[in-house]
């Protein structure tokens, strides 16, 4: 009779088990999802905090500076705020990013070519050279100056304060960023390019000269760009060297004495009459088209010799 019946019943937990374990499921994408969103919506908080705190700042500049950008770029440094202008420290910073570049890029490049392509990595003075330059590249630039006044001002070089000496010291502080920005342009480059070059018969400097550089020339012009943008701003390591606050010739050579526009902006900052904040505000406007410039040469360069393997 109780074949007749049937199968016995399943028990109701049976069915109940598939259920909770889809409710739970179900809980934890609810939580999975919940965690995304308020993580998505932080991330664009703190996007939107930023980008208003640069256009409020930006805007705050623009009304206060833009009146007086012609002042600031024809006239000299005065006493006087209806005379003062910023001539003097615009063309000195000219100089000192012009010089910096010529110290920096030969420099850097050719480290970078070297621990990239040539160095033995086994080698334990390679590998302190590397870990050197990753810690130079963390160093507060305060450092550098007092490195700078210590060794090519009052040391054994003996440089003065002079252009020169500004110049060595800022290519000091920027050579450990283009060392890895070049690295990593390096290294970016397939292998396949260097095997072809020397399977056809390339030396390896030929493979370097014509191949690889060439192919990482991008990488190596926005990282040098962008190690000049932070020269261009630095003002503690000049203020050590000893750079004038009150120049009223433009320079004439390595050996002149000099300011720069961080440093002017510093000394109007600084004054107690608000005609030197306004003028003050119009150098920053001058120093960010210089700043803006040389991060539109660097975005013109990678898309012009930009490849993609």
């Amino acid at each position: 009779m109780s074949d007749l019946a049937g199968p016995n019943p399943a028990p109701e937990g049976l069915y109940a088990q598939p259920a909770r374990a889809a409710e739970v499921l179900g809980r934890q994408r609810l939580r999975e999802r919940a965690k995304n969103a308020l993580f998505r919506g932080l991330l664009l908080f703190s996007l939107l905090l930023g980008v208003v705190a640069l256009v409020v700042l930006l805007a705050d500049v623009l009304d206060r500076g833009l009146g007086h950008v012609w002042q600031v770029v024809t006239s000299f440094p005065s006493g006087l705020p209806a005379r003062a202008g910023a001539q003097s420290a615009i063309m000195g910073t000219i100089w000192l990013m012009a010089l910096v570049a010529l110290f920096t890029i030969p420099v850097g490049v050719g480290a970078a070519v070297y621990l990239e392509e040539y160095a033995d990595r086994s080698r334990r003075w390679n590998r302190l050279i590397e870990v050197n330059i990753q810690n130079l590249a963390a160093v507060p630039s305060i450092v550098y100056g007092i490195l700078g006044l210590g060794f090519l001002v009052r040391g054994f070089v003996g440089l003065g304060q002079t252009l020169l000496a500004g110049a060595l010291t800022l290519s000091l502080l920027v050579l450990p960023t283009v060392i890895i920005a070049s690295r990593e342009a390096l290294r970016s480059v397939p292998d396949s390019i260097r095997h072809g070059s020397l399977a056809l018969g390339a030396t390896p400097w030929q493979t370097t000269w014509r191949q690889v550089l060439p192919a990482a020339i991008p990488g190596i012009a926005t990282g040098t760009i962008l190690g000049l943008s932070r020269a261009i701003g630095e003002a503690a390591p000049l203020i050590l060297l000893g750079a004038l606050t009150f120049v009223t010739f433009n320079p004439e050579g390595l050996n002149s004495a000099f300011t720069a526009l961080p440093i002017q902006i510093f000394n109007w900052i600084s004054r107690p009459q608000d005609e030197f904040k306004l003028l003050a505000a119009g150098a920053i406007l001058v120093l960010l088209v210089i700043l803006l410039s040389m991060n539109a040469f660097a975005i013109w360069m990678r898309s012009r010799y930009q490849k993609r393997w």
